[in-house]
């Protein structure tokens, strides 16, 4: 596909580049989105309704020539649980639709409309219908994955861990259907707010707390409950982490760690770790080419 080829010369022309030389030329070497032949999208589709909240997800439909039935990937925004939209998963929706995989790239509510679990009834909501529609748009119900990044990642995380519990679950829709994911792939996903919100002053954990409802201090049950990393377990899905070894925000000692525990009980994880990369890496060069790649040689092994 063109756009790859591009991206992957552009990310071998950054690498023999300073770092200075490679931030400014950064912001220009960004792929745009396009969309390849063949590929459809059906914008704003209501996925799960809230009194008169309704939630939209974007699809992302391969051609008709890909092999039937389609795995299919739930993708989950970033933005501190406060903001953010679907569309920051769309060049890696678009693309891996073109290899055959039904995309789902999601809104959910953020921290300023609803706190916890809101947005975890969401991102279930989601997979559920998409097993509710699997004849309709030709998904292999039994090959869903997901992934995330940042916050986006902690909530595919959770997708990962969780599985079937009530609690989260939620009643925004397609209910009787799975919500269970057989495949994560978390880009700097943060799995461990509990390690965060004991480490952190109360008023350091603004994003968190305000997703969550209160400090560390104040709602230590649901932050618990709130973290992937506690929900580890020999049936949670197979996992690939890609973490910048510099980001700041979300340690890279959440992913090993997660890892270390997912292996612990016999699940397979796996990592891609990106030298001197910051929080966010996955989305601009010379990374974007890269983990892309890395995504989907890890879903064509987890989910078709």
């Amino acid at each position: 596909m063109r756009l790859v080829i591009l991206t992957v010369l552009a990310a071998a022309a950054m690498t023999a580049q300073s770092p200075k030389q490679a931030a400014k030329q950064a912001p220009k070497m960004d792929p745009p989105l396009t969309i390849p032949d063949g590929v459809t999208v059906k914008h704003d589709i209501v996925y799960a309704t809230y009194g008169a909240r309704k939630m939209h997800l974007d699809l992302y439909l391969p051609p008709a020539s890909a092999k039937v039935p389609y795995p299919a990937v739930v993708y989950i925004h970033g933005g501190g649980w406060r903001n953010g939209n679907k569309n920051a998963f769309a060049r890696q929706a678009a693309h891996m639709a073109s290899k055959g995989f039904v995309g789902a790239s999601i809104e959910y509510r953020l921290s300023g409309e609803a706190t916890w679990p809101a947005a975890m009834n969401d991102a279930k909501a989601a997979v559920r219908w998409l097993r509710a529609n699997a004849a309709q748009y030709k998904v292999d119900a039994r090959h869903i994955g997901a992934a995330g990044g940042s916050a986006g990642g902690h909530l595919d995380a959770m997708l990962g861990v969780t599985g079937e519990v009530k609690s989260l679950e939620g009643d925004g829709g397609s209910t009787g259907y799975s919500s269970r994911v057989v495949a994560v792939a978390g880009f700097n996903p943060a799995v461990d707010l509990v390690a965060f919100g004991k480490k952190a002053s109360p008023n350091a954990t603004g994003s968190v707390s305000a997703f969550l409802g209160g400090s560390y201090a104040e709602r230590k049950e649901i932050w618990e409950l709130a973290t992937p990393i506690t929900h580890v377990s020999k049936g949670s899905a197979q996992f690939l982490f890609l973490h910048g070894e510099a980001d700041t925000t979300v340690p890279i000692q959440q992913s090993l760690d997660m890892m270390d525990k997912l292996k612990a009980v016999g699940v397979y994880a796996e990592i891609m770790k990106a030298p001197g990369a910051a929080h966010g890496f996955f989305n601009r060069p010379p990374w974007f080419a890269p983990t892309l790649e890395r995504m989907e040689q890890f879903f064509e092994r987890t989910l078709r």
